[in-house]
């Protein structure tokens, strides 16, 4: 499933300081910041950080809401949403899929689409994929307040596949499970329906 455009909210992003930090960076690597296939670099990036951490400072309160139906206590499951986000620790992109499954309690559900907001929130922010699984099972279970929620993760890191350790297409896979999600029942129909057949 494809996310819904991030617009570029994060105000905070300071495009001058962006621009000023990358000439210097070019330079650093040996380039001239001034030759014409480089000379609106610095601009171009400043521009694509904005939108790339747009979820810094944001509250995923804000993108977030809560309904309530008679009667459904049925699991329901996003699956396949695309997602990209950037490891802090090279500021490199990873990118994949993530799945999530919740299970609701006292009729509480949301929409599908605040689901992929609310990943998007988390995920366009510098993060590990560990922790990201992790922000966005903690938000559900808080906020929704549902008898299980389960989020899984699968994604390629480009610190793997171009930092010397050369392993292209290698996908890491992050889980998060809270409350009945625990269960081993609960998290087999889960995963079954997600099509990840098993998942330790």
């Amino acid at each position: 499933m494809k996310p819904s455009p991030v617009r570029p909210y994060n105000l905070a992003v300071n495009e001058r300081i962006i621009e000023s930090a990358f000439r210097e960076l070019i330079k650093a690597i040996g380039e001239d910041p001034d030759r014409e296939g480089l000379a609106r670099t610095p601009e171009r990036i400043a521009e694509l950080y904005r939108h790339m951490f747009s979820g810094v400072a944001r509250d995923p309160k804000e993108v977030f809401r809560v309904y309530t139906v008679e009667n459904y206590d049925e699991m329901v499951i996003v699956k396949d949403i695309d997602f990209f986000s950037v490891c802090e620790h090279h500021f490199l992109p990873f990118f994949g899929k993530a799945h999530i499954a919740y299970i609701p309690n006292e009729g509480r559900i949301t929409g599908a689409m605040n689901l992929i907001d609310v990943l998007e929130v988390f995920s366009h922010r510098p993060t590990i994929q560990e922790r990201l699984t992790t922000d966005v099972a903690d938000f559900l279970y808080k906020n929704l307040k549902p008898l299980g929620v389960l989020v899984v993760t699968e994604a390629r890191h480009l610190c793997l596949e171009m930092t010397g350790k050369e392993k292209p297409g290698t996908k890491i896979v992050a889980s998060a499970m809270r409350g009945y999600m625990r269960k081993a029942a609960s998290r087999a129909e889960a995963l079954r329906l997600i099509g990840k057949l098993s998942l330790e």
